[in-house]
């Protein structure tokens, strides 16, 4: 049993102790306790059941974010989540309101990002008699969130309150839902904010086993060939200067998953960038060969392992997780052990002894050399020919000859990291744009690539990016974006516009699907159905909604472009028409083992 006192001021934001005793609204006593919270803004779009709120809303210190749709809400409260720590909340009305949050929830489930979604629900004399926009929201979420309520009484509200962000934000974090029906919402009593609760059975472990911590020094000390896989856990646990400690110490090269991206430094001498599907050869080759695999708040994802029967076999494997579910799910695991990742590291840097892997690294050396992730100018020479391959090409203008000004993807990306100069916070949205934005911009500040990872989310990157910039306004944020994904939830331009929130948003125009395109033509005999798009002008979208909007087709003009975006005190979207069929390499095909990668074209 977890019981949580007022001595836990850490978790406590703003407090109004004058409001104790006082008879409130539910309403009133939802607004008190999120600000109790710390609850600085809200992402959210209005509906009859949740007006009670929004009655009272203007009344307290927090901002609230008018979404276009609830969709985009739950993203933003996704990416401020994701970059300050604390739980995002955003608000849908009941019904249609609260299912177009569930993509948005699953997202952050499979992610473990802290979210406090609430939702309206109509009056409690009205649930289970099919009422109008009547939906069982706790019964559709159940298995994408961590917990889910339904608040029956205004009495336990304030407790279930205190309770969803304690669940949300502690352990392995994750989304929690709040359903509030609207006589909850008005009724009145007096309020009360809970100076404990109780959580029977929840008791997260945070402090690692020792004599397993012991173990696992032990198998540091001893191997010839280590690698550590670094995931989410290291950002979210902020233990990035505990896993680069380790990492020199024992002279250990990292590897890193999607999300694990901007706990170890790219520019570090043992940096094997990302692993799997899309990773780099030396990443892949390295856990292959490796006899050490030391694995960090990770789930080994079908997309880092590949064949699983294949992944490190001739490796013992070290598995770092706080979530018990996690260790031994996917992969064998030899020494498990369960903990926040912070702690486990702190005690494991004390235990491991000081070595040198000289022959292991200049051997991985080799690789990286072989194929490094910023090839640009080499790929540029493979893909100047006098016509793409695809049918129907959507950049006429670019197919119409030998054109040496042409845009590549990962050139785009590449231009935007050394204009920031590596500073920005990139939120990407999903597909061959994922790739290419993990690729080559070089992250080496904490928490500086934000990515949908367990669920694949296309739509996610342009609102992410809006919650981003509002939990850190002191950093220039990027979205990277394909012409697919950000047609998806294009009307939070509406957002960047009324709010005035500058996220700069570079669009890889290519005219496709560009990884279904891909997978055509690799897997699927060049049957390219389904993957052309018809998109309209981008830079005069954004225009039509008061953003300012550039559209580049020549390389001499990315950098110029971009540095012009910089400059602009609000949103830009910039339309780069990239070479249509540029693909993402490596690529591991689906079933391979990771070492089995495909490097060029098929071959």
């Amino acid at each position: 049993m977890i019981m949580i006192s007022d001595s836990k001021k850490s978790a406590i934001g703003v407090s109004r102790e004058n409001m104790e005793g006082k008879r409130l609204s539910g309403a009133q006593i939802l607004c008190e306790c999120l600000l109790r919270e710390g609850v600085e803004v809200i992402f959210g779009f209005p509906g009859g059941v949740v007006l009670p709120l929004y009655r009272v809303l203007p009344d307290y210190p927090m901002r609230h974010i008018l979404v276009r749709h609830e969709q985009g809400a739950a993203h933003a409260a996704d990416g401020y989540a994701r970059v300050t720590g604390k739980a995002g909340v955003c608000i849908a009305t009941s019904g249609p309101g609260a299912t177009n949050l569930v993509t948005g929830l699953a997202n952050a489930f499979l992610d473990s990002v802290p979210l406090v979604a609430l939702t309206g629900q109509v009056a409690t004399p009205f649930i289970g008699k099919d009422s109008f926009q009547e939906i069982d929201i706790t019964g559709i979420t159940l298995p994408i969130t961590k917990h889910n309520f339904l608040v029956q009484r205004v009495e336990d509200l304030a407790r279930t309150v205190r309770k969803a962000f304690h669940i949300a934000t502690t352990g392995r974090p994750g989304p929690v839902l709040i359903d509030l029906p609207k006589d909850v919402l008005s009724n009145e009593i007096q309020f009360e904010y809970p100076k404990q609760i109780h959580l029977p059975g929840y008791k997260p472990t945070l402090q690692g086993n020792v004599r397993q911590i012991k173990q696992a020094a032990k198998l540091f000390n001893e191997a010839d060939r280590p690698v550590i896989l670094a995931g989410r856990g290291v950002n979210i646990s902020g233990a990035q200067a505990e896993l680069k400690d380790l990492a020199e110490k024992a002279d250990v090269p990292v590897t890193v998953t999607l999300l694990g991206k901007s706990g170890f430094p790219d520019s570090h001498r043992l940096a094997l960038g990302m692993l799997g599907m899309h990773g780099t050869v030396a990443a892949n080759n390295a856990v292959t060969g490796a006899d050490l695999v030391v694995a960090i708040g990770m789930r080994f994802d079908d997309r880092v392992t590949g064949k699983t029967s294949t992944f490190a076999a001739h490796a013992r494997v070290v598995h770092i997780d706080i979530d018990p579910a996690e260790i031994g799910k996917n992969v064998r695991v030899h020494v498990p052990i369960v903990g926040d990742v912070k702690h486990v590291l702190r005690a494991l840097n004390d235990e491991v002894t000081p070595k040198r892997h000289d022959a292991w690294n200049a051997h991985i050396a080799e690789w990286k050399l072989l194929h490094s992730g910023m090839e640009i100018r080499e790929r540029e020479g493979k893909f100047r020919r006098e016509r793409c391959n695809l049918p129907d090409c959507p950049h006429p203008c670019l197919s119409a000859g030998v054109r040496a000004d042409r845009i590549l993807p990962q050139y785009v990306v590449d231009q935007i990291c050394k204009v920031t100069e590596g500073s920005a916070i990139v939120v990407s949205d999903v597909g061959q744009n994922q790739m290419f934005a993990a690729r080559y911009y070089v992250y080496d500040e904490p928490n500086s690539f934000v990515s949908s990872g367990g669920l694949g989310t296309m739509g996610f990157g342009m609102p992410a990016a809006m919650g981003v910039k509002i939990g850190r306004p002191d950093k220039a944020v990027w979205a990277i974006v394909g012409d697919g994904g950000f047609q998806m939830t294009i009307q939070e331009l509406a957002t960047l516009a009324q709010d005035k929130i500058p996220v700069k948003i570079a669009v890889l125009n290519n005219g496709y699907l560009g990884m279904i395109r891909q997978w055509q033509e690799l897997f699927h005999d060049k049957v390219y159905c389904g993957a052309r798009l018809v998109s309209p002008d981008f830079a005069a979208v954004a225009e039509a909604y008061g953003i300012a909007g550039f559209q580049v087709a020549d390389k001499e003009s990315v950098a110029s472009t971009i540095r012009r975006a910089m400059e602009i005190d609000g949103p830009v979207v910039i339309d780069f028409l990239v070479e249509p069929d540029t693909n993402v390499f490596p690529m591991v095909p689906p079933g391979g083992s990771i070492h089995e990668m495909i490097e060029d074209n098929g071959r």
